[in-house]
């Protein structure tokens, strides 16, 4: 199957990619949600949906990939916020519905590489959009354990740093920039003290891959700054380089 992948920059839809590859698919694509980036406060939208942060080397993450990205700006909102989606003009969902008819159109892919782990807010939009584009959903991550996920990230060759915290227990002067590998035994701990998501699912952290089996280069960061104590988030686009 002709797949197209939607990535965020993160460890899980990374994953999931080399999962549809291990079942026989081909990803042909990439597609990404992005922030207006004329927006005040753009590297962080605050969406339902979508993450955002560290979309600013998201090109650098398709070139290291060799693969056409398609992407579009984020114009809507988060309106339908249901536990059923129905089309909403105007919604943020519509944005992720009008980049995979134009991908589709011009890739002629079957189906979406999607990496979501637990939000059914997210899974069920998707599925509404799979469904009106007749397009696949390939989510092989869906509902299963995190601990277990995590451990077959890092096994798997994963690269990826942590971008934003945003949970007790994490700081960005002590974590941002570490490695899934270097944070595994510390977000365990924190799971069984406080209930945090190990995977990040519940908002605790976020990712951006460097490096993984299916890139053919590598993503260097050289720098890699907290923009701001108070958001805990780091800036990456001018501070990575293949």
């Amino acid at each position: 199957m002709r797949v197209v992948a939607l990535i965020s920059g993160g460890k899980d839809s990374c994953y999931n990619m080399m999962q549809c590859i291990a079942a026989g698919h081909q990803i042909v694509a990439l597609a990404n949600l992005r922030p207006d980036e004329n927006q005040v406060g753009s590297d962080e939208l605050d969406s339902y949906m979508y993450q955002t942060v560290g979309h600013q080397a998201i090109d650098l993450y398709a070139e290291a990939m060799a693969l056409p990205l398609y992407r579009r700006t984020i114009r809507g909102r988060s309106l339908d916020i249901g536990q059923v989606y129905t089309k909403c003009e105007g919604d943020e969902v519509e944005d992720l519905y009008e980049l995979l008819k134009l991908v589709k159109e011009k890739e002629e892919v079957d189906g979406i590489s999607v990496g979501a782990i637990l939000s059914d807010y997210q899974h069920t939009r998707v599925q509404n959009v799979c469904k009106r584009l007749n397009l696949q959903l390939l989510a092989y991550l869906w509902q299963r354990n995190q601990e277990d996920l995590l451990r077959e990230m890092i096994a798997s060759n994963i690269q990826a740093v942590i971008i934003k915290v945003a949970a007790l227990g994490l700081d960005p002067d002590k974590h941002l920039g570490k490695t899934l590998d270097e944070m595994e035994p510390y977000l365990l701990e924190l799971s069984k003290k406080y209930g945090v998501h190990v995977c990040g699912e519940g908002g605790e952290y976020e990712t951006f891959t460097l490096d993984c089996p299916l890139f053919k280069k590598k993503i260097i960061v050289f720098v890699l700054p907290t923009t701001s104590s108070a958001r805990s988030i780091c800036e990456l686009s001018e501070h990575t380089k293949l």
